[in-house]
Formats: structure tokens, C-alpha cells, sequence
């Protein structure tokens, strides 16, 4: 299922070198400084790295986030601020808003920038997995955790790092409460299709398959409405992803609540949600087109050309026609003219987001080295520093389409 998911582009950070003349008042304190470089450096490598997997993800961020939480947490014995935490400058650009970054002399924003980007190498690594020609179940598995994964760092950062920042995220940037909530849903929302196909697959009991769509389509629908204030330049390709695969999945459960029907021999009412799903599947392909021609940030997915997509119109259209038969032959009941109240819940397969947890600090941050560093002696060196880096875009990796097998499953 290559192009089945939207995807926003990584965030562009400058390189930072972590030379503090004068500083680094220690053979210790200056190894601190040079690993940092050195795994910053690397971690910015294995966002592109076509390679890269989980465990090397996850081995390459705690490297660096075990050193950089030294210039963040109090090592001096204190609960005041760290003394390192606003003596570096990052850089960052944001998801939606081209190649113009933020910037803040403050570790914390550069702890949160770098975890948002590792959120979003997450759902660009289970795009990838899904994208294969035989996802077989251990990597549909994959598929599924990653996003929880990623919806777990979003909200982590959301609910205990970001609050922590000195200068608040402006509009429309990647940490300001509307933009990182849209992220969490859709990561969930994403998760629950993995599901979804696995139900299906399994050909699990209609009700179940029709609540988790149903739940999947409110997720969608939250989302989208959590992005209908940002300007439209930055958000519309964006929400129009998101309406379409609410409109996919409403589809979806009107069809499978229609099979319920009919098998509690409510003919009429079968019929009537059968012709709600192709109202909500014939809008979904409108947008389809209307998502493609739309400019803004992020790859272009193509839902409308995936069998996934194809099949359910197709099944839709054998359901109703069966459900119309069997109206003629055998129950001559009425057909409403209002559809079914879908008022659902799925007791299961509700994709939860993983908690996400830094990595200890490293063993090198010790309150002695600590001491080393000499905040003093760095104002007579101002003339040494370099000039600031410019940001440039990340070139990510071009992956081509392999053959759509139909579903998330093999």
C-alpha cells in the first residue's frame, strides 16, 4: 500500500558543533561536547537513512538525548535551571512551514525539535513497511507499533516538555497545541487501519469491523477539526487528507453495519446504510482528486488508486445489490429515509499511544564534570565563535511504489 498515507516533510535543523571555547573547562567536559556533536551528527543521518530501522532509531536517540539531558537537568545537587541549558542557539524549521526556521538559545527546544523529528521518522518508517509488496504480519506488527510509537513521543512532548519552554511556539508551528494534537490523532487513526485490514483479513464479525471504522472515521474527523484555524496555505493538502480518509471510513462502517443489518433481518435499514456508504465512498474519491490537485507541504498519497481503496467500492456495490435482491424476494420492507445512527463503540483495537520515556542520563554527566564547565569564560571568546550555519532542506529518500497487494496484510 505505497502512497496510502500523508506524510509532512522532516524538520531541517543547522549543525551545531558544541564548541564552547573556553567553556569546557575539562578534558570530561570537553569529550561531552564532542559526543554530542558527534551523536547529534548521527542521529540527523538515520532520518534519511533508507536502512535504519527501530532499534537503530532508538540506539542512535538515546546516544544523544542521554548526553544533551546533562545540559538540561540540575546536576549541581539544586532544583534551579541547569547552567548549560541557554548557551547553545538551534535552529529548526517546521513540518508546514517551508525551509524558514525557529530558533532558541534553550536545550529544551532543541530536546523537543530533534524528538518531534524522530516522531516523524516513525510514521515515515511504518509508510515504508506498509508500502512493501508482501507485508507479512510481523511487519504489519511494526507498521502498527511505530505509530503508536510516534504518538506516544508527540504527546509526551506535548504534555510535559513543551510547557517547560521559555518562549511559547508561535502559530502555526510545529509545537503550538493545535498542530502536535493533529499529529497524535492521525498517528492513532493510522494505527487503528492497520486493524481494520487485520479484521478484515481474518473476516473478524462485522459489528467489530464497522466500530473500529467508525471510531477511525471520528479520529480523522478530530483531527481535521483540530487544524481548521491554521491558515489555509500551510494545512489545506493536509486536512484534505485527513477528510477523505474520514469520509473512506464512515464508508466503511455504513457497509459493515449494513451486513449486521441484513443478518438481523433488517432488510429496509440495510439497504439505507448501504446507500449511505456509497454517498460517503463516492464523496471520499471526490476528494481524492480534490486532495491531489491541492498545494502544500508533504508527499502526495494516493489512496484512490490502492485496492484497498478499489475494493471497498466494490464491495459496497455487492452488498447493496444482494441486500436489494433479498428485499424483492424475501422481506418487501421499506427503506428510511434517514441512514442509521452509527453510535458505536469499539470495545476493541483501539490503538493507544506508547508511553515514551527519555533514556537515563548518561554516565559521562556527573556533578563533577559539571563543575568543569565555567560559563566566565566564554565572553572573551565571542570573536572566535564561527558564523551561524544556515538550515537546509532535508533531502529525503526518493522510494518507489512496489506492487499494491490490496491490503496492510499478506
Amino acid at each position: 500500500m505505497a502512497h496510502w498515507f500523508h506524510r509532512n516533510p522532516l524538520k531541517a535543523t543547522a549543525p551545531v558543533s558544541f564548541n564552547f571555547y573556553g567553556v569546557a573547562g575539562s578534558p570530561a567536559a570537553n569529550k561531552i561536547c564532542n559526543d554530542l556533536r558527534t551523536t547529534r551528527a548521527r542521529l540527523l543521518e538515520m532520518f534519511t537513512d533508507i536502512t535504519c530501522n527501530p532499534e537503530i532509531m532508538k540506539n542512535a536517540t538515546d546516544a544523544y538525548f542521554s548526553l544533551l539531558q546533562g545540559f538540561i537537568m540540575p546536576l549541581d545537587g539544586t532544583t534551579q535551571e541547569n547552567k548549560m541549558r541557554f548557551i547553545q542557539n538551534f535552529k529548526w524549521t517546521d513540518t508546514l512551514q517551508g525551509n524558514t526556521p525557529s530558533a532558541q538559545q534553550d536545550a529544551v527546544f532543541e530536546l523537543i525539535s530533534m524528538a518531534f523529528n524522530v516522531a516523524i521518522w516513525y510514521t515515515k518508517f511504518a509508510s515504508r513497511m506498509a508500502g512493501k509488496e508482501n507485508v507479512s504480519e510481523t511487519e504489519a506488527k511494526d507498521v502498527h507499533r511505530s505509530l503508536k510509537v510516534a504518538a506516544g513521543i508527540f504527546k509526551n512532548l506535548k504534555d510535559v516538555h513543551i510547557p517547560r519552554l521559555i518562549t511559547p511556539a508561535e502559530k502555526g508551528r510545529d509545537l503550538e497545541p493545535r498542530v502536535i494534537d493533529a499529529y497524535i490523532i492521525q498517528c492513532q487513526a493510522e494505527a487503528q487501519e492497520v486493524t481494520i485490514a487485520r479484521a478484515i483479513e481474518l473476516k473478524h464479525n462485522a459489528t467489530i469491523i464497522a466500530a473500529l471504522a467508525f471510531e477511525t472515521a471520528n479520529f480523522y474527523q478530530k483531527a481535521d477539526h483540530t487544524l481548521n484555524t491554521l491558515e489555509p496555505e500551510c494545512s489545506s493538502k493536509w486536512r484534505k487528507y485527513l477528510q477523505l480518509k474520514q469520509l473512506f471510513y464512515m464508508a466503511y462502517a455504513y457497509c459493515y453495519h449494513g451486513q449486521t443489518l441484513l443478518a438481523s433481518d433488517k432488510c429496509g435499514e440495510a439497504i439505507r446504510s448501504l446507500q449511505e456508504a456509497e454517498k460517503c465512498y463516492s464523496r471520499a474519491e471526490s476528494l481524492c482528486k480534490e486532495y491531489r490537485q491541492t498545494k502544500g507541504p508533504g508527499t502526495t498519497a494516493k489512496p484512490s488508486e490502492q485496492l484497498f481503496f478499489l475494493k471497498l467500492g466494490g464491495l459496497i456495490k455487492m452488498t447493496l445489490e444482494k441486500c436489494q435482491r433479498e428485499n424483492g424476494f424475501i422481506y418487501f420492507h421499506k427503506v428510511p429515509a434517514e441512514p442509521p445512527q452509527l453510535d458505536m463503540k469499539a470495545s476493541y483495537g483501539l490503538a493507544e499511544p506508547v508511553p515514551f520515556e527519555l533514556p537515563p542520563l548518561s554516565e559521562q554527566c556527573t556533578p563533577e564534570v559539571y563543575a568543569t564547565f565555567d560559563l566566565t569564560k566564554g565572553a572573551k571568546n565571542d570573536k572566535a565563535k564561527p558564523k551561524e550555519e544556515e538550515v537546509k532542506p532535508v533531502k529525503e529518500p526518493d522510494l518507489k511504489p512496489q506492487k499494491d497487494t490490496g491490503c496492510i496484510l499478506s
